[in-house]
């Protein structure tokens, strides 16, 4: 896999590395994942990092960025919270790659059975949780198609509010980072939501990437978690 190396770094693009994960994805579930040397890869990759995406994913165990999208050490930026939540720390990650890495591409990767969300959607109550589900609930306020059973257990209503939450993380980023508008409206970076199938291993991608000029500033208070 090589990519990732600086040679060819100002040649890519947001839609050449959304391409990249998308093949690495398919190869992932047809089990035909690339052999990767990494003890060449450390090498290569000792002087410096150039990962060509960057992914803001959940934290659950089933949902490691590099193997679903079979990629190799240095091609990933891997920014890692329950409900892959922007938090104000996630959001100074992405911005750190981003600019100063040279990331083409933001993904916030929801997935199926997320236990943030359930757990938001139910109202769960422990520990410092009740810090990160309440950057959870404006995906639940905006799920207004169930009426009756909106808990987890509903999995419709569960499934739309996975959706929700991936979107409003996004424009969450966007609202909070001026480095991340500016390079958006450079077209320097892309950002797009995708949510992964933890029963099959594929992960489904917004039909498009994030629009800036449809953007609505929603003003999220965003605190770090």
């Amino acid at each position: 896999m090589k990519h990732h190396l600086g040679q060819i770094r100002e040649s890519l693009t947001p839609h050449k590395a959304l391409t990249f994960l998308k093949e690495g994805n398919t190869r992932f579930c047809n089990n035909l994942s690339k052999h990767k040397d990494f003890m060449q890869t450390i090498t290569e990759t000792a002087d410096g990092q150039w990962p060509f995406a960057a992914i803001l994913a959940c934290s659950d165990s089933r949902v490691a960025s590099e193997l679903i999208f079979d990629q190799g050490l240095g091609d990933i930026f891997s920014v890692r919270l329950a409900g892959n939540i922007a938090s104000q720390q996630a959001i100074a990650s992405m911005e750190y790659t981003c600019k100063v890495l040279g990331s083409k591409l933001i993904v916030v990767l929801g997935h199926t059975a997320c236990g943030a969300v359930k757990a938001a959607c139910d109202g769960v109550e422990m520990g410092h949780l009740g810090s990160l589900t309440k950057m959870i609930d404006p995906a639940i306020e905006a799920e207004t198609e169930t009426t009756e059973n909106r808990t987890s257990g509903n999995g419709g209503f569960l499934n739309n509010v996975l959706h929700n939450n991936v979107r409003h993380q996004i424009e969450t980023i966007v609202n909070e980072s001026k480095i991340i508008r500016e390079m958006l409206e450079n077209q320097e970076i892309g950002i797009i939501g995708g949510i992964y199938d933890i029963s099959t291993g594929a992960v489904e991608f917004f039909d498009e990437m994030f629009d800036l000029e449809n953007h609505v500033d929603s003003s999220v208070d965003v605190r770090a978690i």
